[in-house]
């Protein structure tokens, strides 16, 4: 385990990571998530093998750090995203980021275009949404006295399933509710823009099928973005379809004849 320093009271950003040769594949996971339990599948894969693989968790979750004083903005988690990176010798790497995660990823490489040769975004939150939406789980709906403190956060475990149960209950309540309110509001400029400006970088936008019709797809392949969508796959693609989710992740061609007949690029 290797870590670094994220704010001014020393609170540290943890990571693991498997060495090997070229430019290292960073997996940042998504609200309530962890980075291992949703990629330590996938960096085992043959398409990937001899890869130097970091797994990220982000301030609040996982085996990272959890300041109560920390406002815990996308901005904040770029931020601390970068410190890891920088730590670890990162340069142009190929940053992986799932829903939340992705919309961290984006900011970093507005940020820190030095850290990100190739940006993965899977599902990641795009632009603002209104707070009952399922990409916060309704966190963002409760103050954060009563998702604390007032039995919020048990009653959204009981709502998200134990699939994103398991590692959201390991994430810190106050931390996960700042974050999930910081993704509702998104950034300045929003992500969309950032992730649409970064033409210096190689992007992909994978969207699963089965989450229906990306918005806005056909402006981000405007701008250079490679926009997947991969059949039968849902929100986590990485566990639905993770054939198609590794050969994004190594930057190879992500052909009709790989994904089935179903493969659609906007």
């Amino acid at each position: 385990m290797r870590e670094a320093r994220f704010d001014e009271q020393g609170s540290a950003i943890r990571w693991t990571e498997a060495a090997g040769e070229g430019p290292a594949v960073v997996f940042v996971h998504g609200l309530g998530a962890a980075s291992t339990v949703y990629h330590a599948h996938i960096a085992a894969r043959r398409a990937l093998a001899g890869r130097r693989i970091l797994f990220v968790d982000l301030p609040g979750h996982g085996i990272s750090d959890r300041p109560a004083g920390f406002a815990y903005t996308l901005e904040d988690h770029a931020d601390a995203l970068a410190a890891a990176l920088d730590a670890a010798g990162v340069r142009d790497g190929v940053i992986a980021g799932h829903s939340m995660g992705g919309a961290v990823g984006i900011v970093l490489a507005h940020r820190r275009p030095d850290l990100v040769g190739r940006l993965v975004v899977t599902e990641g939150n795009l632009d603002p949404f209104p707070v009952p939406t399922a990409g916060s789980s309704g966190i963002a709906s409760y103050s954060e006295e009563e998702f604390v403190r007032g039995g919020g956060f048990a009653r959204v475990l009981e709502r998200v399933g134990p699939t994103w149960a398991a590692t959201m209950r390991l994430a810190d309540p106050l931390a996960l509710h700042r974050t999930a309110t910081h993704l509702v509001r998104g950034t300045d400029p929003v992500m969309r823009e950032m992730f649409r400006a970064a033409r210096g970088i190689d992007r992909v936008y994978l969207q699963g099928e089965l989450s229906g019709e990306l918005p806005g797809a056909g402006g981000l392949r405007a701008a250079g973005v490679d926009v997947v969508t991969v059949p039968g796959a849902g929100h986590n693609i990485m566990f639905d379809h993770p054939d198609a989710f590794t050969r994004a992740v190594a930057g190879q061609r992500l052909a009709e004849a790989a994904l089935g007949s179903s493969f659609e690029r906007f």
